[in-house]
């Protein structure tokens, strides 16, 4: 999500030093057999105990394995997902969120470009080892075209999680119809309520 740079709120440096906490630890373990330059989770997320996947695209240009898939991230992509998910009331410790194509596939200095459908292919062979492991999920939110690709992966491995699809929310997306707004907070809020009365 986005190119590298410090997260609002908790450091990144602190946000590292928590990672070998129970929920994610067990994440980054699988996270170390993935092949690439891949971001970490955020700890400050639910980790095993999430209930929500968001599933976003691919790391942004700039990345790289010491970065960090996050909500915090400070581009327009971080910052409309905070948005989007605040006024959804979709809590912060009922989602993780990843991306389809797990590891950097921009070359040091290009700019960001979409992710070939090789990448995307190999990307999504990943996503099963992930849904093992996230055993508390309910509800899997796909972000935009990249990440909508997952869905026959998830019905074929957790076909008792349901499956929303949003736009992506970078801003340069976002701003090219207010529908595009309206859409993400239709599907944050619907996965938040899916959540409620599962609860």
């Amino acid at each position: 999500m986005g190119r590298s740079g410090p997260l609002t709120g908790v450091p990144l440096a602190d946000r590292l030093a928590m990672l070998p906490a129970p929920a994610t630890a067990v994440l980054e373990a699988w996270r170390d057999g993935l092949p690439g330059d891949v971001p970490h989770f955020d700890p400050l997320d639910g980790g095993t105990a999430a209930r929500c996947l968001i599933l976003l695209e691919t790391p942004g240009a700039g990345m790289g394995a010491g970065d960090m898939v996050s909500r915090d991230s400070p581009t327009g992509t971080g910052r409309n997902l905070r948005r989007f998910a605040k006024s959804a009331g979709l809590a912060r410790e009922d989602t993780v969120l990843w991306n389809a194509v797990p590891w950097v596939i921009h070359a040091p200095g290009a700019p960001n470009r979409p992710p070939r459908a090789r990448e995307i292919r190999e990307g999504l062979v990943t996503l099963p080892g992930l849904l093992k492991l996230l055993l508390k999920l309910r509800v899997a939110v796909l972000a935009g075209h990249t990440a909508a690709q997952a869905e026959p992966v998830i019905e074929a491995h957790r076909p008792d999680l349901a499956v929303l699809t949003m736009p992506h929310p970078s801003p340069t997306i976002v701003c090219t119809n207010p529908v595009i707004g309206q859409r993400i907070a239709t599907a944050l809020a619907a996965a938040a309520r899916m959540l409620a009365s599962a609860a």
